[in-house]
């Protein structure tokens, strides 16, 4: 029988994140990425495809999640604070308590118990109880648990279209959600040279779906109109349009300044002659800026179905776990800016919150 473990952090310092490098987890990882972005080329959100049955089935997990947010509804609405919701720890608590549960219907026909995994890494795909926050590690927590279905056998590449344009946007669905109901801060936000305060992958992903586009190239994403139309099927231009709805930048002359002034990067790669280009550049940059940086990779967890890298630190090494959820090695040299990321409001909560004082009038960006 199959001897499945408790996921546990295990990259703590700067060597540890060499041998992660090096190591066939993080091979594994990249492989998954890659191959779910090579089989949503051209494809829309709406595109006609067979779900399978399993499909199906891990959508309802997701539909579960969801319906916990409705039991835990901010009971605070005239709090005007900019940080996040404190009942959204709450519902991660029901949700921690809920998970192995909620992916039974998953793994009936394994052998032994891979719950004690996969309720691990479906429980932190949400934000962190603690900060109230949510990033990039998050969402690479989701990722996890959808390969641990693959390393179990119970999806593969011929459900990987169905997985990325059902359960994955089912899933940024949800974190939508819940980034608006609970503002939920951004987890290590790089400010304005991010691609996104939340998000990595939908863009990965999204620029896939463009890339085969007879006439979309990438500089129309500064025409509000074709995003507008067009945001709903594709979900690099959903990404557009979450960042323009909640990032209005008031002019003078009362028109939107371009997304040069309050997202740079994003307005950048808009320079590249193709979505093929950025396609390609997008899962270098997901290496680079997500997997291969130790803000993030030492909240990446590592159980039997993703095995522990050869040699990296033993956690109890270090000293104890702080409030951020992670030890805080005395010989980890920082390379990305606050260990954690230095605590940024929401933009949301912003958006929001300028609204219950001013009514609809948009708020700058800061």
């Amino acid at each position: 029988m199959a001897a499945y473990t408790e996921p546990e952090r295990r990259v703590v310092t700067p060597e540890d994140v060499e041998k992660w490098i090096d190591s066939p987890a993080y091979n594994l990882v990249v492989d998954f990425v890659q191959g779910l972005q090579e089989l949503v080329v051209g494809m829309t959100n709406d595109a006609k495809i067979e779900v399978p049955e399993i499909v199906e089935k891990i959508v309802e997990v997701l539909d579960q999640v969801d319906g916990l947010i409705d039991k835990h509804p901010v009971i605070h609405e005239k709090d005007i604070s900019r940080f996040g919701k404190v009942e959204f720890r709450d519902f991660y608590d029901e949700l921690q308590e809920k998970a192995a549960d909620f992916v039974k219907p998953l793994i009936n026909l394994v052998e032994g118990d891979p719950s004690v995994e996969l309720r691990k890494y479906l429980t932190e795909s949400w934000g962190n109880r603690t900060r109230i926050d949510y990033g990039s590690g998050h969402e690479l927590n989701f990722i996890s648990f959808l390969l641990c279905l693959k390393q179990l056998d119970i999806i593969n590449e011929n459900h990987y279209q169905a997985i990325i344009l059902k359960v994955f946007t089912k899933y940024m669905e949800i974190m939508r959600r819940l980034q608006k109901l609970y503002w939920l801060e951004p987890a290590g936000s790089h400010g304005v040279w991010g691609l996104d305060d939340y998000h990595f992958l939908p863009f990965l992903f999204g620029a896939s779906q463009l890339s085969t586009h007879p006439f979309m190239k990438p500089k129309l994403i500064h025409n509000d109109e074709l995003v507008e139309t067009l945001y709903k099927q594709y979900m690099y231009l959903e990404c557009i349009h979450f960042i323009n709805t909640i990032k209005t930048v008031p002019t003078n002359q009362g028109q939107k300044l371009s997304l040069r002034w309050h997202s740079p990067m994003l307005d950048d790669i808009l320079s590249a002659k193709s979505w093929m280009k950025i396609k390609e550049g997008m899962i270098k940059m997901y290496k680079a800026e997500v997997l291969n940086k130790l803000p993030i990779i030492q909240h990446f967890m590592f159980g039997s179905l993703i095995p522990v890298p050869e040699g990296v630190s033993d956690p109890h090494s270090h000293q104890d776990e702080d409030e951020c959820g992670h030890v805080h090695a005395n010989d980890a040299i920082n390379t990305w800016g606050d260990c954690c990321g230095i605590k940024v409001p929401s933009a949301f909560a912003a958006s929001e919150m300028n609204k219950k004082i001013n009514g609809s009038k948009p708020i700058p960006f800061d």
